[in-house]
């Protein structure tokens, strides 16, 4: 079962990967560079595998179990 929640962002565009260590799914900003390495994150349904990778409010990120929506918090 997956546990959908909203994030809010106070600026943007942020790196994926920072999204994931902030919101806890990731240990570590290394972990969570090695997840999106491994393919494991989807934005907006599509694997992805760009680290750095610039996501905005209305980008629905996916790891393991979590969904989350980005919304704008501006």
């Amino acid at each position: 079962m997956s546990n959908k929640r909203d994030v809010i962002l106070n600026k943007q565009p942020v790196e994926l990967y920072k999204i994931l260590k902030f919101e806890g799914l990731c240990n570590s900003g290394g972990a969570a560079k090695a997840a999106v390495d491994a393919g494991l994150v989807k934005v907006n349904g599509v694997v992805e595998t760009q680290k750095r990778k610039q996501v905005n409010a209305g980008d629905i990120l996916s790891f393991g179990s979590e969904t989350l929506v980005l919304v704008s918090g501006a």
